[in-house]
This record gives structure tokens, sequence and C-alpha cells, in this order.
């Protein structure tokens, strides 16, 4: 492949100011003939992650090495402990190596148990095919592009995991493969049917305090039976702050074997599990910003102009709303994912105050991006005033209007984790 041969040509150049051969490295070499020093770091499917001597790190097909490496990978991967076989130390997975954790020693059936299906094998969900991941689910593929996917269901109301009902099951991929799963269960959107259809919903023309009450119950019992049904088999959880700035918010964690299981209850809003790599987790949920120029180049991309004079944007992400009225945070996720920003409609339904059941303030959601981008960019760049000193978040004294099928035009930021919980006026 011409991608690859490129890497090795950079790789090549960069060992000549390497230095002595490291003992830990070796000669990989490509189908073209290329050949460099680098050491194995992992595989995650048909990937491998190799290091130079001086710490840069690359990833590429491993059908592009010649046959004796692919041979030398294909050992080395099979001699690393599988998840759940009582190994204290991890395997090298997609580049991290997950820390040794109490519970590692689990057998994957017992995880399952808790999960309530046959989800974890002996590879770690970060090692496998999403398709395959996504079939253990039940999952549709919601959206696919030349680099990530999405899988997602709105189970019916006799399906359970963790020990409650999830109204909301997402999968994301990049590459093929795995990346994060989110199960969103009592929610403000999905709990109200627009048509209040289910006997455990109410319609939008409930009295907001009753409403809000009842959405109160559903979390606190979902939170109590997902609480129950993860510590009796993987112990206490850990408390942990995550996110960004004003976002941070305190999250429940059970780690196993490189996955990390966060249970987060967000007030008034949702009750929501994330299963992570251990890495993220660590990281707390905080996101590298992208720099503007690399998002254009990446939209510009993705612009084709047509001989007939039309233009078409390509590959922007699809998101199912489901029975809710969130139009405008489901394109809004749309267009950030579009631009390779993380984002996930159930926190954007918060940033821009979607009422129950739907009907979301574009201003108010426009407003928490541009200041949230602002605020981070005055806390990141050099010679900037901090964001206290020079970025106030205005608030409108007017009531911002409310739609439920608007187009949304997304400033290139990236939301926190969870929305800012700052008062509005």
């Amino acid at each position: 492949m011409k991608h690859s041969s490129y890497v090795f040509l950079a790789l090549g150049l960069a060992l000549t100011t390497a230095g002595a051969q490291s003992p830990e490295l070796r000669t990989f070499t490509n189908a073209q003939g290329k050949a460099i020093q680098a050491k194995l770091v992992g595989t995650a499917g048909d990937q491998v992650t190799i290091e130079m001597a001086g710490g840069q790190r690359f990833t590429l097909g491993i059908s592009t090495l010649s046959a004796t490496d692919q041979a030398y990978i294909k050992q080395a991967a099979a001699s690393t402990p599988a998840a759940g076989s009582g190994s204290t130390s991890p395997p090298v997975v997609g580049g991290f190596k997950p820390k040794p954790g109490p519970n590692d020693k689990l057998d994957p059936a017992v995880v399952n148990e808790v999960v309530g299906l046959p989800l974890f094998a002996d590879a770690m969900l970060w090692q496998t095919k999403a398709d395959e991941v996504a079939g253990k689910l039940e999952l549709k593929k919601e959206s696919e592009t030349k680099t990530s996917s999405s899988f997602r269901s709105y189970p019916k109301d006799t399906f359970r995991m963790f020990g409650a009902r999830p109204y909301s099951v997402a999968l994301y991929a990049a590459e093929g493969l795995a990346t994060n799963l989110s199960l969103v269960f009592a929610n403000k959107g999905d709990l109200f049917g627009m048509d209040g259809e289910n006997n455990n919903r109410v319609d939008r023309n409930t009295p907001k305090a009753q409403a809000l009450a009842i959405l109160e119950k559903a979390m606190k019992t979902d939170v109590a039976a997902i609480s129950a049904k993860l510590s009796e088999k993987l112990g206490e959880p850990v408390k942990q702050r995550f996110g960004d700035g004003e976002a941070r918010d305190t999250m429940l964690r059970w780690d196993w074997c490189g996955h990390s299981i966060l249970l987060r209850e967000q007030e008034g809003e949702y009750v929501g599990v994330e299963l992570v790599t251990t890495e993220v987790a660590d990281a707390g949920g905080k996101v590298k910003m992208t720099g503007d120029k690399i998002i254009r180049d990446r939209a510009l991309a993705n612009v084709e102009k047509r001989t007939n004079g039309d233009v078409v944007i390509n590959e922007i992400p699809m998101v199912d709303q489901g029975p809710k009225g969130y139009c405008v945070p489901a394109t809004a996720e749309r267009a950030m994912r579009y631009l390779s920003v993380p984002a996930d409609m159930y926190v954007l339904a918060m940033a821009g105050e979607t009422n129950i059941g739907g009907g979301t303030s574009v201003q108010m959601l426009l407003e928490e991006c541009a200041w949230t981008s602002a605020a981070k960019a005055a806390r990141s760049t050099p010679g900037r005033a901090s964001s206290s000193s020079r970025i106030s978040k205005s608030t409108s004294t007017k009531a911002s209007p409310s739609s439920g099928d608007s187009t949304v035009r997304m400033p290139s930021t990236i939301l926190p984790t969870s929305a800012p919980k700052t008062a509005r006026a």
C-alpha cells in the first residue's frame, strides 16, 4: 500500500538520527522492501503498533509487512495472555498496556453474568471486530464512513443489561474495531414518549413537576440496580472525577481486564453506563483538541464536485434519534462526528436544555459549544489570560426558541463529556 510505503520512508529517515539499535528493537520490512528498526507494541485486529527508538509510535496494517514479520506478530499475539486468564500482566492491545487490577482473574463468564449477555470472551472488546460485538448485542448498523462506524438499538421493554432496562444501546467503532459501548437507561427523552406509548411512559402534557418526580424515581431505581449488580461480582466501585472544567462530575468505576465500566447519574437528565478502555478512564474522559486546520482539511476532503455542477458532502455519519423529539441534538451529533469531534445526543440535549420528551433550544446549544470552545482555547494557548479573567459566559434573559426539527450549524469545538452545570437566566 502507498500509505505503508510513506510510513516506512518517514520511519527510515527518523532512524538515521536514532543512534545505536536498542536490544528491544528488531527489523520490520514492508512489502516494498523498506526496512526499519522498531519494537512491537501491540496488535488490534488486523492492525499492529510499532515503536521507534525515539518513542514515536505508528499503527499500520499487518498485511503490509513481510511474511516473516507477520509470522513474528502472530506468534507474539498467540503468547499474549487472554482476558480473564488469571494473568497479572494484561496484554498490550491497540497501543496501550492495561494496568493490572484486582478483578483480572475473573472468568469472562462471571462478568457476562453481570452484563446479562455473553458480551465478553477471551479477547478484549477493543481487539474484537465491531460487527461481532454488535451481533452479540443484536444492534443494527446505524452508520458507516471510511474510518468509523456505529451501531444502535432501542430495545424492547423486556430487555435487560446490568440488571436494568436500557432505552438505548450504542456501539462505536474506528477502523472496524470496537472503541466504546454506551448505554442510556432512564432518561428524560426516551422515558417520556411523544405519543405516550407503553405503560411506563407519560406524554408531554404531564405537569412538569409530576414528570420530573417520575423521572427521578426511575433514575434512582436504575442506579441502585446497576450498582448492586456490578458490585456483587466486581466489588465496590471507585469514585472518579470525569470530564473537563465546569463539566466535571463524579462517576462510579469498575475495572476488568482493560475494560472500565462507568456509571453516571446526571440529575434530571439520564442514567448512563459507558464501557471504555482503562486508558480512556485513567485520562478522566478528557479529549485532546483538534486543530482547526486539520478539521478543515478533513472536511474539504469529503466535498465532491460533480461534472453536472452538483456539490455533495460525503461521509456524514447517521444518528438514529429513536422515539423521542431529539432532532436537534441528533443533527448536532452528526455534524460534530463528521468533524471527528466526539459527541453524544443525550449530552447535547442537556446543553440545549431539551424539554422532557423533546424540543431543544438551538440558541442554548450553540452558546454552550461556543463558550466551551473559547474557554478551552484560553486555557490551552500560551500568553492568553485564563478563562476566568478573560471569558465570561453570556446568558440570555429572553426565552430561546425550541425546535423539534432544525438543522444546526455547529462550530468546530469539543463538547465536554457532560454539559456545564451553570445556571441560565
